[in-house]
């Protein structure tokens, strides 16, 4: 069906959409963790945490993300006829939502617990820079163009 052709360009959008949304709610929901454990315990075990997540997803933006964003890409220049939901594979969109629900379960386990609370935000953290990191990719190859 004609209805859900899309360009290449329009699903790279999409994908770059969602990425953006996920580190958006990983930064906010990281930052809410982070603060509740601070809370509990206002040390600089929360502040290490912090840069521990920040350098942790930097390795991840390098050995993971990146290579991610870059098959994706190639993977949507690949398309004959692109239809919308072919953004990403089904078995990625799977993924994220095994992620999103497990992700959401720990948050919900660790409140209370300081070094749970500190284990989770890190994990959130972590991700939340991969995947910012790993948008420059995007932008740098001029994904967008038309």
């Amino acid at each position: 069906m004609k209805l859900f052709n899309a360009s290449q360009r329009t699903l790279k959008i999409l994908a770059m959409t969602i990425w953006l949304i996920g580190v958006a709610i990983l930064i906010r929901k990281s930052g809410a963790l982070f603060t509740e454990a601070y809370a509990l315990n206002p040390s600089f075990w929360v502040f290490l945490a912090i840069a521990l997540g920040l350098f942790i997803g930097g390795i991840k933006t390098k050995y993971l993300f990146n290579k991610s964003c870059k098959k994706n890409i190639a993977r949507i220049n690949a398309l004959k006829t692109p239809k919308l939901w072919q953004f990403y594979r089904p078995k990625f969109l799977l993924f994220l939502i095994i992620v999103m629900i497990f992700g959401a379960t720990m948050s919900q386990m660790a409140h209370g617990n300081f070094v749970f609370l500190l284990i989770v935000a890190i994990f959130d953290l972590s991700i939340a820079t991969a995947l910012l990191s790993s948008s420059i990719i995007c932008w740098r190859n001029k994904t967008f163009s038309a």
